[in-house]
């Protein structure tokens, strides 16, 4: 039987579709009573497997080797944790006006999210990038969001974000322990993870459908959802469509200002540009609670944005004239295969 294919005519990721589907399905049905008390609990379990999936398969032997170009992981951890929430902060002066309160909160949450793995070695690899620099960094910013994130949320967004004593335990419990465990037993099962790696990316991807349902079903019983007419969101997209181009500007050319060659350069704008949809969604339920739904629609919005916009620009960098590796910023070319053993270490998750 011949298996059904996405049309390639579809201007959505199919992922994307799930999650908009998701969402109509918790706006007609959501979880109420004895339903929503399962749903919470299931998705706490989901949210504390999935970092678990994250810790075993991120190879700690190639992220150390990966310290040599430490210049390249620290532009990019720079652009992911400080260039985006300054942009974040300085959007707050489009409240009232353009944003919401709770809108800006959900775009400020944006920018603190750790940077993505699968979606950025994607498009280095597309655009004849520098694909080894581009896992680690992915790598590397997945390690610090876990930590970094729900501080920086804490700091930058207030109440809203629960960082109270009680709030600090849940996320070390549910984000970091979880973690932490699957680093440790990555040597027995990370074999078995990277043969299974088809199956485990539908347990991710389930997981994290799992996470929304709960996420905007707490929405709708909560009257949230209220709060945003379409002409807010239109301007949500504006605003998120700007903050893109900023970024994808400044990784590129700032990188060249800092003397790195066209193939790190790929790497800078691919990993500095994005934020993981499948690490937000998570932290947002338990960073926000029943407001999750509103904090993670602008990450959601902004990362089907990035993969459309992202995927014209790797084809148009695949273009570029080859330009020869410069010892110092160029990775060793040992690295590609050891690229391939990390890649599929990653797994097959949306960023």
């Amino acid at each position: 039987m011949k298996r059904l294919q996405w049309p390639s005519w579809m201007p959505i990721d199919p992922y994307i579709a799930s999650l908009i589907a998701t969402v109509g399905l918790a706006a007609l049905l959501p979880a109420r009573g004895t339903g929503a008390d399962i749903a919470s609990g299931a998705s706490t379990t989901a949210v504390a497997f999935l970092f678990f999936l994250y810790g075993a398969r991120l190879s700690t032997r190639e992220a150390l080797d990966g310290l040599r170009h430490w210049r390249l992981h620290v532009t990019v951890l720079a652009c992911t944790f400080v260039a985006f929430p300054l942009i974040g902060l300085a959007a707050r002066g489009l409240v009232p006006y353009v944003l919401t309160p709770a809108l800006h909160s959900g775009l400020l949450f944006l920018c603190l999210v750790p940077s993505t793995i699968q979606s950025s070695i994607a498009f280095t690899s597309i655009a004849r990038g520098n694909v080894p620099a581009a896992i680690c960094a992915g790598s590397f910013s997945s390690l610090a969001g876990i930590v970094l994130t729900p501080l920086l949320a804490a700091l930058l967004i207030g109440g809203q974000a629960a960082f109270s004593a009680d709030g600090a335990v849940k996320i070390v419990a549910q984000l970091l322990v979880p973690f932490l465990a699957g680093q440790f037993l990555r040597r027995w099962i990370g074999g078995f993870l990277a043969r299974h790696k088809k199956v485990l990316s539908y347990v991710d991807r389930g997981s994290i459908l799992l996470v929304v349902y709960t996420a905007f079903s707490q929405g709708m019983v909560a009257g949230i959802w209220s709060q945003v007419t379409p002409l807010r969101l239109g301007a949500l997209l504006v605003v998120e469509a700007v903050l893109l181009a900023v970024m994808l500007t400044l990784t590129w050319y700032g990188a060249r200002r800092l003397g790195f060659g066209r193939a790190d350069r790929v790497a800078v704008q691919f990993a500095g540009s994005k934020k993981s949809l499948a690490a937000g969604l998570p932290m947002a339920t338990v960073l926000f609670g029943a407001h999750a739904s509103l904090a993670v629609l602008p990450l959601m919005l902004f990362h089907q944005m990035q993969l459309m916009v992202c995927a014209v620009i790797a084809k148009r960098r695949a273009l570029d004239p080859a330009e020869p590796a410069t010892s110092g910023t160029e990775v060793s070319r040992r690295a590609p295969a050891a690229a391939g053993r990390t890649a599929a270490g990653t797994g097959t998750r949306s960023g």
